[in-house]
């Protein structure tokens, strides 16, 4: 089933407080972590512009749900903010101190988003992760998010990545192959913005 462009805008007049507060906190933890550790493959986005392609997609009434994921969610930054957007969201990160720091971040700013320390490649998605090049950072060993038949990638109405250059290919095929038609896949590519497709019939 194909995946088809979706047109949003990204412009953001003002951030609301709250929003503006988690962002500085995440921020200075997100500086100090790095300071501390090596994490190979652990970029930060700019979290201001998928704040605001998130907040576009429900102004544009354009999700068919509130299920939302995060693939590779490192601090877990984007699935929080999702979760002040409303929301149910969580994120799926294969590097357990970096799960441990999105856990704390999102309670200690009274946000019910879930962590879950694990790959978010489905089993059986090996063959499109080896599809990306020796550059990409897609890890499928340890457990798989869905083992227990929950949090499947079909369960989301939104899911987010931020693919590794060289992982571009393999999101998009597994987004494909196990999303629930209607689904949204929101993409970060750096100083090439914020896409947004839809899986359709």
């Amino acid at each position: 089933m194909p995946l088809v462009d979706v047109e949003i805008r990204t412009d953001l007049a003002e951030l609301p407080d709250d929003v503006a507060a988690f962002l500085r906190e995440a921020d200075q933890r997100i500086e100090r972590f790095q300071f501390d550790n090596c994490v190979p493959g652990f970029v930060p986005c700019d979290f201001v512009l998928v704040y605001a392609a998130l907040g576009s997609l429900i102004k544009q009434q354009l999700p068919s749900g509130w299920a939302f994921c995060e693939w590779g969610s490192g601090f877990g930054v984007v699935a929080s903010l999702a979760s002040m957007l409303g929301f149910e969201a969580c994120g799926i990160e294969i590097e357990s101190r970096l799960v441990e720091e999105a856990d704390e971040l999102a309670v200690d700013h009274g946000l019910a988003t879930i962590f879950y320390h694990a790959s978010f490649i489905p089993e059986g998605g090996e063959r499109f992760a080896d599809q990306a090049d020796e550059f990409a950072w897609l890890h499928t060993s340890g457990s798989a998010a869905h083992d227990d038949e929950q949090n499947e990638p079909s369960d989301f109405d939104v899911i987010f990545a931020f693919p590794w250059p060289g992982e571009e290919g393999a999101i998009n095929d597994l987004f494909e192959h196990y999303a629930a038609v209607g689904a949204l896949l929101v993409t970060y590519h750096g100083k090439d913005g914020v896409y947004v497709r839809r899986k359709v019939a």
